[in-house]
């Protein structure tokens, strides 16, 4: 199949640190290539793809303070509809950005949705309901009531490129975008209530440097609370394998899937969270993780962290969440909507003739 791949241009595909829905088209784009599709990806300039590279940007819009993303993302739009008889099918990762181009697009197109869906969104894409969307998670689906949503695909990982360590150090984790509603400030209170230690890393970006300097920056005493900076694949792989257990306490957030979660488990690593969007999907209460209603409930799993199997986190991993079973339902479901449009269209000419 001839496949285009539109990665959104916050970021570098891959991501150089933070950057999940990044790393998941850098992941999908990749696999799709092996499997000997001609595979077209429309990203910024600094990508690195062994498929077809369109550049759109010099470099991503989130390390620019107050980006014109209006403008860049219709320079994107406009790459793509030049070329779009070069392909069969386009696959979208903008989602609200590219949505009204649909209409414009000849061959079929399916949007994955990687972010929280608003109630603008949903009714924005109402409005084009041509488009195939795709849900990483039955929550998020759930959340998006009357759209045309034709598969739930979960996000999937290169297991082997993440190291297990059965015997880790004496922290707790956090590491996410650093941002009001990812639950940095619960995960530190559950760090001190408990009287652990608790190590911090991810990327301040322009909109949120208020934030951190505001309300994180006075919480990190760089002991007992230890702000560890921006982490690349190696510096990430070594602060999930070696930590007791993954907090992400996201009390404000329906996370739609949550790709932190899963690469702290391949490490071996479990996981606590609330009870909310994704997590029930990805962590089995009591096996891989605790889901804590409150910071009271956090607090006591983990007092009970040790109870766990990190060989079982690991495990759990290889068999739910592998770039292959992610990859074979984005095959699956490009062929079955290229079969119907062949159905479709002899349908069509059948009645004319």
């Amino acid at each position: 199949m001839r496949i285009a791949q539109i990665a959104p241009v916050w970021l570098e595909v891959p991501p150089q640190t933070y950057g999940g829905t990044e790393y998941v088209v850098s992941l999908l784009t990749e696999e799709l290539v092996k499997r000997g599709h001609d595979v077209t990806l429309f990203a910024t300039a600094d990508s690195k793809t062994a498929a077809r590279l369109i550049p759109i940007w010099p470099r991503g819009l989130f390390r620019v303070r107050n980006p014109q993303a209006i403008a860049v993302f219709g320079i994107l739009a406009k790459e793509v509809l030049d070329r779009q008889d070069q392909f069969d099918i386009i696959h979208d990762h903008c989602e609200s950005y590219m949505a009204p181009f649909s209409m414009l697009f000849r061959p079929p197109m399916v949007t994955t949705f990687h972010s929280v869906l608003t109630s603008e969104q949903t009714i924005l894409f109402k409005k084009f309901p041509k488009i195939n969307c795709v849900a990483v998670s039955k929550s998020q689906k759930r959340s998006g009531p009357g759209l045309h949503i034709v598969k739930t695909i979960y996000h999937g990982i290169p297991a082997e490129r993440y190291i297990f360590n059965p015997k880790p150090q004496d922290y707790l984790l956090w590491i996410s975008n650093i941002a009001p509603d990812k639950g940095l400030a619960d995960a530190i209170q559950i760090a001190k209530m408990a009287r652990e230690k608790l190590v911090i890393a991810g990327p301040i970006f322009p909109t949120n440097a208020d934030y951190f300097e505001h309300r994180i920056k006075p919480l990190i005493d760089g002991k007992q609370i230890q702000y560890v900076g921006t982490a690349d694949f190696t510096k990430k792989v070594e602060l999930f394998k070696n930590a007791k257990a993954f907090v992400f306490p996201i009390f404000k957030r329906e996370e739609p899937f949550g790709l932190v979660v899963v690469e702290s488990m391949a490490c071996g690593t479990p996981v606590i969270a609330p009870p909310t969007g994704s997590m029930p999907e990805l962590i089995e209460h009591g096996k891989n993780g605790f889901l804590a209603e409150n910071i009271e409930d956090a607090i006591n799993a983990v007092k009970k962290i040790k109870t766990l199997s990190r060989a079982y986190c690991r495990e759990y991993i290889q068999r739910n969440f592998t770039v292959k079973k992610m990859v074979d339902g984005y095959e699956r479901l490009y062929k079955k909507i290229l079969e119907e449009k062949t159905a479709r269209l002899k349908t069509e000419s059948a009645s004319v003739a």
